[in-house]
């Protein structure tokens, strides 16, 4: 075999070193906790063990679910933020952990930002605009003019404040200049309860929540809140086609402890991407109303950023605090 020349051997040089450096860095010698900061059986529960198996086949090691709730979800998160950043302690996190907690508590244990290490846009939770079918509206545009024209007579249901339900509708009024009266629950069946009845005209949910009743015409579907259309319900507009920057999406993410390595990070970021396009994980996410994303570190760093700025202004500027 003809030897390389000499100036291309130092030049791969390197590379191989870098690739060498990766793979020592990305190396897992031990099982894996993967922390959930809720209950068991919750969607972010079942998305941890759906994920936990493939994942663990790719990185060589057991992936072990732990549920550590408590505290809005701070209680798991902590655990994570403490953690050594050498991938052995993962964290399923959402926005409502990393995005608005820090504005809704008046203290918190970890920065949801600075403290993690961003690795993976999981999903989003499907979340619906509905209304009762009292309410004389057929469409988004309809309901707005409907709502301007009857300022404080519309009632929307919450699961509490500072719920997603609650700021999903907030952001609504502030950037419609529309006024309504928030009713808030104890919790989010309750809110659903009272809106297919009637007491409340209004209701931003989760597609789980809301479209059995809406299939039988208990509830009039609007929207969705997120920035591109329910692929399930192609022909139901966003908000952001009526109200131009308007977005709600209830996002799911992984996340490690700060100061892991960028080629750890990234690792487990092809790792998660590819999980997810998996067709069997696709088809039974999206019974659950989850939409899978798949994103860049880059790209989900800066959602991250971008929404704890945005709710984190939203919530302070509406005095809202967690219930």
């Amino acid at each position: 075999m003809t030897p390389l020349p000499r100036r291309v051997v130092l030049l791969a040089a390197p590379a191989v070193i870098a690739a060498t450096s990766v793979g020592a860095q990305a190396t897992f010698t031990r099982p894996i906790r993967l922390i959930v900061p809720w209950a068991p059986g919750g969607t972010t529960d079942i998305l941890g063990r759906i994920v936990a198996e493939p994942l663990g086949q790719a990185l060589g090691q057991p992936v072990l679910v732990e549920n550590r709730s408590g505290a809005s979800g701070n209680v798991g998160s902590d655990v994570v933020a403490k953690a050594a950043p050498d991938g052995h302690t993962l964290l399923f996190g959402s926005m409502s952990t990393h995005a608005m907690n820090h504005a809704l508590m008046r203290s918190m244990p970890f920065d949801g930002v600075a403290d993690f290490t961003p690795l993976a846009m999981l999903g989003f939770a499907v979340n619906t605009m509905v209304v009762h079918p009292s309410v004389p509206a057929q469409t988004l545009s309809e309901f707005i003019d409907h709502a301007r024209a009857n300022p404080e007579k519309i009632a929307y249901a919450s699961a509490g404040p500072g719920s997603t339900n609650h700021l999903s509708a907030a952001l609504f009024e502030s950037m419609t200049g529309i006024r309504m009266v928030h009713v808030p629950y104890r919790g989010g069946q309750p809110a659903v309860t009272d809106t297919v009845a009637g007491q409340t005209q209004l209701l931003f949910s989760a597609a789980t929540q809301t479209m059995s009743h809406v299939e039988g015409g208990r509830l009039r579907l609007l929207a969705v809140t997120e920035a591109t259309r329910w692929s399930r319900q192609p022909n139901v507009p966003t908000v952001a086609e009526a109200v131009p920057g308007y977005e709600m999406a209830v996002w799911y993410g992984a996340f490690g402890p700060k100061g892991m390595t960028p080629g750890l990070q990234q690792r487990l970021n092809a790792e998660f991407n590819r999980i997810m396009a998996l067709p069997e994980v696709k088809d039974r996410l999206a019974g659950m109303g989850v939409e899978v994303a798949a994103e860049s570190v880059d790209a989900f760093g800066q959602r991250l950023r971008a929404d704890a700025g945005k709710w984190g202004a939203l919530i302070r500027r509406l005095g809202i605090e967690a219930s």
